[in-house]
C-alpha cells in the first residue's frame, strides 16, 4: 500500500500544471465617412377621367402628349345633357404629369449635381463636408474622433483581447 501511495504521489508530482498559450490582443480603428448627394426621383403621370350619368359626349377631352422639355397639356371635352329635365351628375378630373427632362448639370471639381430633374416626387440629400472631421490612433490610448461637417460620420473603436489556456 506504502508503494502505491508513493508511485501515486509521483505521478502528481511530476505533472505540473502549465499555460499552453497566453495570448493579448490590442485592436485599434477608426473610420471616417462623408456621404454624396444623391437624388431619388419618381415621375407623376398623367391621367384625365370623366364619369356622369345622363350625360351625353359631344367632343371627347383628353390629354396631348408633350415632347423633351414641354410639359402636357389637358384638353376639356364638350358634354350636354342627355335627357332634358331629368336628374344628372358629372364629374372631370385631370392631373397633368411631370414633363421629359433630359439634362442635370454635374460639378466638374465636386461631383455634385447641381440641378435634378423635379419631378412630382423627389427627395434630395445634400453631399458632405469634410470640415474638421479627423480621426487619430494612439499606441497608449483611445482612438479620437473630432466632428466634420454635415453629412458626415466617425466612429473610433479599441478592442482588447486576452486569452489565457486557449
Amino acid at each position: 500500500m506504502r508503494k502505491l501511495i508513493l508511485l501515486c504521489g509521483l505521478i502528481f508530482a511530476s505533472s505540473a500544471a502549465s499555460a499552453a498559450e497566453i495570448r493579448n490582443v490590442i485592436t485599434d480603428s477608426v473610420q471616417l465617412t462623408v456621404n454624396g448627394s444623391a437624388t431619388q426621383s419618381t415621375r407623376l403621370g398623367s391621367s384625365y377621367n370623366v364619369s356622369g350619368t345622363n350625360v351625353k359626349v359631344t367632343e371627347f377631352g383628353g390629354i396631348s402628349a408633350g415632347t423633351a422639355g414641354t410639359a402636357m397639356t389637358i384638353t376639356d371635352g364638350d358634354y350636354e345633357i342627355n335627357t332634358d329635365g331629368q336628374a344628372f351628375t358629372y364629374s372631370e378630373s385631370g392631373i397633368v404629369g411631370d414633363s421629359l427632362i433630359t439634362t442635370q448639370a454635374v460639378d466638374s471639381t465636386t461631383g455634385n449635381v447641381l440641378t435634378h430633374n423635379t419631378y412630382g416626387d423627389l427627395t434630395t440629400t445634400t453631399g458632405g463636408t469634410k470640415g474638421t472631421l479627423a480621426g487619430t490612433l494612439t499606441p497608449t490610448g483611445v482612438p479620437t474622433i473630432t466632428a466634420g461637417g454635415q453629412g458626415t460620420t466617425g466612429i473610433g473603436q479599441r478592442t482588447i483581447t486576452l486569452s489565457v489556456f486557449d
